[in-house]
């Protein structure tokens, strides 16, 4: 999620291990990654990261992103920049502006992001939080910085391996890039939310539901960078869907993990994440659409699924057709 990865920038210190993560799917026996393949495809839309969406004369490029740097960006670049210019608005999930509102709020108020009444460790199971603090300290986050964290934020952090984070740049990843083309170009740019949004979501969560999406990234931290390795893998054969399953998966191979415990933790996450962020930029996309030609740039676990964006759209009679930019 970009919005959080903004954070990130802003306090995570520099840690020099080298990525050398491999590519847990292709590791996997034959007939593991043809159940979640087949998991996968029972998604609508759940193949592809761009598609072309048209209703009444209207038209609206959809763009499915990687937030993290890759040089296999470039290459998309090239092939996404004409679509761009033909636009009259890009939408993204946060701009210049929503990236500049969330810096000053978390300057005016850091208890979006801390606990004022208790501390992780508190809220934890001990062997739990042992395992977290070790997994924040390698990012450069001492425990005892982490322990006052909001736990849907530590469950954000976690998502960036620790050989990553001394090479987060803001400006790497395919999002950032659109956003530089089209500041460059002239195009009318906005957000697709404000920039408090998922602090709203996130605050309808019980401090428990939020421990259990901690949980559920916690427990690909022993396979970090193989994660990641798979994750923007993946995205670049457009199966983003597959990564889900990838980490259910994961998830219920976990040591006490119980099946209802996982569906349970993952569908909470979803749902803040996803579902209800795609539900709300619906009118938005809509409404950029009938000012003329929009493009519109997310996450690409943004796009499968029924509460995906272009199942959305189709059900709103928009007629969806795969581009390969």
């Amino acid at each position: 999620m970009r919005i959080v990865l903004t954070l990130l920038f802003l306090l995570a210190s520099p840690a020099f291990a080298e990525c050398h993560g491999s590519n847990l799917l292709t590791a996997m026996p034959a007939a593991d990654r043809a159940r979640l393949e087949q998991a996968a495809a029972a998604q609508p839309f759940h193949k592809g990261n761009f598609w072309r969406a048209t209703k009444d004369g209207m038209q609206v490029t959809l763009a499915g992103t990687y937030h993290l740097g890759d040089p296999r960006h470039s290459d998309l670049m090239a092939r996404l920049a004409p679509l761009i210019d033909t636009a009259t608005t890009v939408l993204v999930e946060a701009g210049p502006a929503e990236e500049a509102a969330l810096k000053a709020q978390a300057a005016r108020d850091p208890s979006l992001f801390v606990l004022t009444d208790t501390s992780l460790p508190q809220i934890m199971p001990a062997a739990d939080w042992q395992a977290l603090a070790t997994a924040m300290s390698r990012r450069g986050i001492p425990g005892f910085m982490a322990a006052k964290f909001q736990p849907w934020y530590v469950a954000m952090l976690l998502a960036v391996p620790p050989c990553m984070i001394g090479q987060l740049d803001a400006k790497a990843g395919l999002d950032a890039q659109i956003i530089q083309h089209a500041t460059t170009k002239g195009i009318a740019l906005r957000g697709l939310e404000p920039h408090d949004t998922v602090f709203n979501l996130f605050g309808t969560l019980s401090q428990g539901d939020q421990v259990g999406m901690l949980r559920a990234s916690l427990a690909l931290e022993d396979q970090a960078e193989d994660y990641i390795a798979t994750l923007a893998d993946s995205y670049f054969a457009g199966d983003s869907r597959l990564i889900w399953e990838l980490m259910r998966d994961l998830s219920l191979s976990q040591p006490g993990a119980t099946p209802q415990q996982v569906k349970a933790d993952l569908a909470k996450m979803e749902q803040a994440l996803v579902i209800t962020r795609n539900q709300s930029w619906i009118p938005v996309i809509e409404a950029a659409a009938r000012t003329g030609p929009a493009f519109a740039a997310f996450g690409a676990l943004h796009l499968p699924g029924q509460y995906g964006i272009p199942n959305l759209l189709q059900q709103n009679g928009w007629t969806l057709t795969p581009l390969s930019p």
